[in-house]
């Protein structure tokens, strides 16, 4: 047997490779945007967008889970913080960037 199972601390470098190069080039562009010195909130519906441009289906994004990078980030030094609409509210859902302190 030479497959091994991915230890807890190759995930993030695991996951990075499965995404495509779109999905992190569209959050790094409106993360980029978005800084305002202190953080930088990027829409879930603009980052779709932005990678739909570039080439692929919102199916594929959902489908994929390839907006599930809190913990890439988290890898690459920020604080990553994600809120979506509970029951009854009616907001876009949006991620928040922040360096680590």
């Amino acid at each position: 047997m030479t497959a091994k199972p991915i230890t807890p601390s190759e995930v993030n470098k695991k996951k990075v490779e499965l995404l495509p190069d779109a999905v992190l080039e569209a959050f790094n562009e409106l993360i980029a945007e978005n800084w305002d010195g202190v953080s930088s909130t990027v829409l879930q519906k603009t980052v779709v967008e932005r990678i739909v441009s570039k080439g692929y289906s919102s199916d594929q994004v959902f489908d994929n889970h390839w907006l599930d990078v809190e913990d890439v980030y988290r890898g690459a030094g920020w604080k990553v913080e994600y809120d979506k609409p509970g029951y009854c509210e009616s907001y876009d859902a949006y991620f928040v960037f922040r360096k680590k302190r």
